[in-house]
């Protein structure tokens, strides 16, 4: 008897996107009705002649990506797999979809929310997690990475992406997860 497919549950997937089409495939899917989330941070420029002052500027906090909460059978992937812009799905098969815990995604959200200036940093493994305890950041579970015996970043990461964003904190702020 052949094997089936396990029935699809709801979960966050990731979507790769063509370069700076994360917001064109974001707004044809959330025309569609699917939930979609793509995360955006104030990002300090990289290059020093544009950093004057604290300018930051509003950009994906994961470029090439973003973030999609449904239950996908072979039908919805067809249909969201047609998005032009959309490279793919990230996943060995339609029905062997990878998917992103909860847990990240709250992290990744609070950090977006948070408006505190932030950018890309280095994919982390090791480290000691921690969680913020006071501030907007209050309750996301990230990696500290030392600067100084005060201050530090908060690295928040997806360890399907192998991508992590970075921002300021108190390390007062902090105490492990």
């Amino acid at each position: 008897m052949p094997e089936e497919a396990p029935e699809p549950r709801v979960g966050w997937h990731v979507l790769w996107t063509r370069s700076n089409f994360e917001q064109a495939v974001n707004d044809q899917l959330r025309s569609r009705d699917y939930e979609t989330f793509l995360p955006r941070i104030n990002q300090w420029p990289c290059r020093r002649a544009q950093r004057k002052g604290d300018s930051t500027r509003l950009a994906p906090m994961f470029r090439g990506y973003l973030f999609l909460r449904h239950r996908i059978d072979k039908e919805a992937w067809l249909d969201i797999s047609n998005t032009p812009g959309l490279v793919q799905i990230l996943g060995s098969s339609w029905n062997r979809l990878a998917r992103i815990p909860d847990e990240e995604i709250e992290a990744i959200r609070r950090t977006a929310d948070s408006s505190v200036p932030a950018r890309p940093y280095p994919y982390l493994t090791k480290g000691e997690p921690v969680r913020i305890v006071r501030g907007p950041l209050a309750n996301a579970i990230g990696l500290l990475v030392l600067t100084d015996f005060s201050r530090g970043y908060f690295v928040v990461s997806v360890h399907l992406l192998r991508r992590s964003v970075a921002v300021k904190v108190d390390c007062a702020d902090v105490v492990p997860a």
